[in-house]
């Protein structure tokens, strides 16, 4: 499971998810991309999930690029406790995703195989993603 080694602060603001991604917005190593379209906090166990369902279905062929890391904790308070003492300790990690963001990237495999095994990924994150090429994005992005 993906998670920092270690963090200069335990505990942070839950934030807000507004606006586009402007980083780590192009396909930068692989052929081929899954694009979020809306905003979320996909968690360590969602990436790694989707990790498998694509290496599994191309046989582990080709080579797959994680574009996402997990570095915001979320806290969690223990079950029938008062308010009040302070704030949860951290249960997981999450990686804060905005729509436009490249999650994803695949190479070495034919443009059919990709596109099933982002399909299949897809299906294991909690958000609407869409499958593009290198070139498809260049073009949506300069055009």
């Amino acid at each position: 499971m993906l998670m920092p080694k270690r963090v200069k602060y335990r505990r942070v603001h839950r934030g807000r998810m507004k606006g586009r991604a402007t980083r780590g917005n192009r396909i930068t190593n692989g052929t081929f991309g899954l694009i979020a379209m809306e905003p979320a906090w996909i968690t360590s166990n969602q990436i790694e999930a989707a990790r498998i369902a694509m290496t599994r279905y191309t046989k582990r062929g080709g080579k797959v690029w994680i574009k996402i890391f997990p570095d915001k904790p979320i806290t969690e308070k223990p079950a029938e406790t008062r308010m009040g003492s302070g704030k949860g300790s951290p249960e997981y990690w999450v990686a804060v995703v905005k729509p436009g963001r490249v999650m994803f990237e695949m190479n070495g495999v034919s443009e059919e195989v990709a596109r099933e095994a982002m399909r299949l990924a897809m299906h294991k994150l909690p958000i609407k993603c869409r499958f593009a090429t290198k070139e498809q994005l260049d073009k949506e992005l300069e055009g």
